[in-house]
């Protein structure tokens, strides 16, 4: 494995996140000298700049590689540590604000905060530290939505596609990077492929922004939900989230951008060529659209009709139906943004929730979660084994879209399932003994490892992660790396044959 290939790209990526960083510079420097606003977080953008910049170019210039091409154990530790630095490094402009600092708090502990708020952004998770969040400065209220959108398609597929001297070898990494059980190549080239990815997601991005604009809400609020909403990240603007706006026409707008979020980008790639059919020729397409339906009308009826402390949640069968789509397709997708406190919900809609916590976006989407195919293809490996039961010598191969399933793929899923589960037991438990109850420790656990943000209990929609104590952040920070990365990624580096010349 060659360690000043690694070294040499991750400067590349600390180049390409300093460059990113010059946005909210931008931005900070035109509130610091504006007479009514006077925001003081342009130092913080610049020393972050500067230092990443600096870092960057270093590695990039003193770490030549000696071997070009990128090899899977290359690919894996790239992404990996990758992730890590990027973090590491987009935590500096809330540790060199005032975001976090507070009387009496050790520096660890308030490293912990910036860590996890930076990781959470570009993981796409959206949990959150902060209790007021509208008292931030617009630069950081960019920085973290932009973190978002930057994360959700994958920091490390944007360097593929503007850095050519990955070559071939960008394969490894977009292998390693994109989310899903399967990978698809939309072109031979791979840095083509995922311009390709980038251009839809840009494209989707710009069309959301100008309908929330259209929806009266104001240009930067506008740009930020949509970094939110494409990325499935759920960071807002608001203290209220989505529910400051109490406006139905912005609802159904973000509810179709998580709705095309959640959904695989080569299916959106597709319809923009002219095959709008290929997405109801989609079996994990139309898998998601019954899983999303039934979740609704069922979370619809019960909060129609259920009473909770001697009243309905809701009055009225067009305010169930507006509150439960919003809802499931936030948790669906992995977004987290609300516009109801779903713990004041009835016990079966919550549960519904929670099981939809696991389930995910798609595969090739920018949710998170376990995904829709996963699922999909454990149901079918299911019913498989029942008619084998009952026809032990019949070949049942498991079908999706018209193609037999490879058995290394299915194995490759129950192991994921597997490891999810166990990582899931192992730090609720881990998580209860730092002093959380046993709801808020699932709820924590599933809600950053699914990359969902809003979990249960003492992290519920309307509460925040800075009541956890700080071993508590560092942890939930990797289950988040775990969750973005899908597991394997992440845990292949634990192996010591991976290290192994």
């Amino acid at each position: 494995m060659s360690r000043k290939l690694i070294f040499h790209i991750l400067g590349n990526l600390l180049i390409c996140l300093a460059g990113s960083m010059l946005l909210p510079l931008g931005i900070a420097t035109y509130f610091y000298f504006k007479p009514d606003a006077s925001e003081s977080d342009l130092s913080a953008f610049v020393y972050a700049t500067i230092i990443t910049l600096c870092i960057g170019l270093i590695l990039r210039f003193t770490m030549k590689p000696t071997v070009q091409d990128l090899g899977l154990r290359e690919g894996f530790a790239i992404v990996t540590l990758g992730w890590v630095v990027v973090a590491l490094f987009g935590s500096f402009p809330y540790l060199f604000s005032d975001v976090f600092a507070a009387d009496g708090r050790a520096p660890l502990e308030e490293f912990s905060f910036c860590y996890f708020e930076s990781m959470s952004g570009f993981s796409t998770t959206g949990a959150t530290v902060l209790t007021e969040i509208e008292h931030l400065s617009h630069a950081m209220l960019f920085w973290r939505s932009f973190s978002h959108w930057l994360g959700g398609m994958g920091i490390v597929v944007l360097a593929v596609a503007i850095l050519p001297m990955l070559g071939v070898g960008g394969m490894q990494l977009f292998r390693a990077e994109a989310p899903g059980p399967q990978t698809e190549r939309l072109t031979p080239r791979i840095a083509q492929t995922a311009k390709l990815l980038w251009g839809v997601y840009i494209l989707l991005s710009v069309l959301e922004t100008l309908l929330l604009w259209l929806g009266d809400m104001s240009l930067f609020d506008a740009l930020c939900i949509t970094f939110g909403t494409m990325a499935t990240g759920g960071f807002s603007t608001k203290n209220g989230s989505i529910a400051h706006y109490d406006s139905v026409y912005i609802e159904v707008v973000i509810i179709v951008f998580m709705f095309l979020a959640g959904t695989n980008f080569a299916l959106h790639y597709r319809a923009l060529r002219g095959d709008v059919l290929s997405y109801f020729k989609d079996t994990e397409f139309r898998f998601y659209c019954i899983v999303l339906l039934s979740s609704i009308v069922l979370i619809s009826w019960n909060t129609a009709t259920f009473n909770v402390d001697g009243q309905v949640p809701y009055d009225s069968v067009g305010n169930s139906i507006r509150y439960a789509s919003f809802q499931v397709m936030s948790i669906t997708s992995t977004t987290g943004y609300g516009t109801a406190d779903f713990e004041m919900w009835p016990a079966l809609s919550q549960f519904i929730l929670v099981t939809l916590m696991f389930y995910g976006g798609c595969a090739g989407s920018t949710g998170g979660g376990m995904k829709q195919l996963r699922f999909l293809l454990l149901i079918k490996q299911s019913g498989a084994e029942i008619k084998r039961l009952i026809f032990p010598h019949a070949l049942l191969p498991v079908r999706v879209n018209d193609r037999v399933v490879p058995s290394e793929v299915l194995t490759h899923v129950l192991g994921f399932f597997f490891f999810f589960i166990g990582i899931f037991a192992i730090v609720t438990c881990i998580m209860a003994t730092l002093g959380l109850d046993l709801i808020s420790a699932a709820g924590c656990t599933i809600a950053t490892m699914g990359n969902i943000g809003p979990g249960l209990g003492s992290v519920g929609p309307v509460d925040n992660y800075a009541h956890i104590a700080t071993a508590g952040k560092f942890i939930l920070t990797f289950c988040m790396l775990l969750g973005r990365l899908e597991i394997y990624t992440v845990l292949i580096l634990f192996s010591p044959n991976f290290w192994k010349k």
